[in-house]
């Protein structure tokens, strides 16, 4: 699809209505936009959905957790804590 936009004020630029049902976008969203050679290119900001085991996270934090409790029980023992409370 090719259409002519006009730069109106402050370099504002409208992508017609079907341009953005093709792109997917609406109003709020987010865009790239961006210079490649002598193009500008516009593509859709879409988040990245990711599938994440929650057991797997949940070992992750396990493991994090331990390593802060080892890490504030070798503070603690070697006085290195504060005695300002």
């Amino acid at each position: 699809m090719r259409v002519v936009l006009k730069v109106h004020r402050k370099g504002i630029i409208v992508l017609p209505k079907k341009l953005r049902e093709v792109l997917g976008v609406g109003e709020g969203d987010s865009v790239i936009a961006e210079v490649v050679e002598d193009k500008v290119v516009i593509r859709a900001l879409k988040p990245r959905v990711v599938d994440v085991n929650p057991e797997v996270v949940e070992e992750i934090l396990g493991e994090e957790h331990r390593v802060e409790v080892v890490k504030y029980k070798r503070m603690i023992s070697s006085g290195e804590h504060s005695s300002r409370y």
